[in-house]
């Protein structure tokens, strides 16, 4: 199963399920919204076309729906909330409107928010389309358009840019099998031997991961939730999200995948992507 291969880290990342105005939450991990949506944004399609149609034709946005996402938590990051004040110390006329058209009256001009973030989280995603009619044509268009995006891209929340390494493989034969046997970790290695590393998934982890033929046990350690984060709409005011199951489990991987940070991770990986080749002998 081919498809290609994303690196989501920076400074800060937030991937909101349920937020509120006053109230901006983040999930543990890249949401299926906020991952489409950024293809979208690289793809160009806007906003007003950025809709799942029912009746009329197939559209590019719609297609974005056949992407599945395997997410491998390689560093959690930390929680952070940052706290926001809107409206305050201002004249009567500027403070925050009212829905009927108003202004909020002395003593209620200031607003309180808080925003919450993932702090130095990185997570290696796997996108494939395997239900999709040309899953490859798909796949092989998105990277691409990853690589030069139409539009900046952003971890959730504009104040969120990317890192440098974030399209990792345009194209690859197995990219979850990658996950488990072959592309490093971004974390430190530790005294033991194997790590214990945490991954997310739109599909149940049960059978084998592809090409690769790594097995895949199902585990008491396998979980499965719901998360209000598949996109059905995304105009600027009117966004429309649909349920899904969203399934994590545990594994034990060899601790020979950690590549470290900085300096030492980037070496790793490129000896992931450009492995050493083996001299051919002399046929004379």
């Amino acid at each position: 199963m081919t498809g290609f291969l994303l690196q989501v880290g920076g400074p800060l990342q937030s991937w909101g399920e349920h937020s509120a105005f006053n109230d901006r939450d983040s999930v543990a991990h890249p949401t299926r919204s906020g991952l489409i949506g950024m293809i979208a944004s690289a793809l160009g399609i806007p906003r007003s076309e950025a809709l799942i149609s029912m009746d009329g034709p197939p559209t590019l946005f719609s297609s974005l729906g056949h992407l599945r996402f395997t997410v491998r938590h390689d560093r959690p990051g930390t929680r952070l909330r940052d706290f926001h004040t809107v409206g305050g110390g201002l004249p009567a006329h500027r403070t925050v409107p009212t829905a009927k058209g108003g202004r909020r009256g002395a003593g209620q001009g200031t607003i309180v928010s808080h925003r919450h973030y993932l702090s130095d989280a990185v997570f290696t995603i796997a996108v494939t389309a395997p239900h999709a009619p040309d899953s490859d044509e798909l796949t092989e268009r998105c990277a691409a358009a990853l690589t030069a995006p139409h539009w900046p891209l952003y971890l959730g929340r504009r104040s969120c840019p990317p890192s440098a390494v974030f399209l990792l493989a345009a194209r690859r034969d197995d990219p979850v099998g990658d996950l488990y046997t072959a592309l490093p970790l971004a974390r430190p290695r530790t005294s033991s031997n194997t790590v214990q590393v945490r991954f997310t998934s739109d599909t149940p982890f049960h059978g084998t991961t592809g090409a690769n033929t790594v097995a895949v046990p199902p585990s008491s350690r396998d979980a499965v939730t719901l998360l209000n984060d598949d996109p059905v709409r995304l105009a600027s005011h009117d966004r429309v999200y649909r349920t899904r199951p969203s399934y994590s489990t545990t594994r034990t991987l060899p601790a020979d995948l950690c590549g470290g940070y900085g300096p030492d991770y980037l070496d790793a990986l490129l000896a992931y992507l450009q492995p050493p080749t083996t001299p051919q002998d002399n046929p004379q």
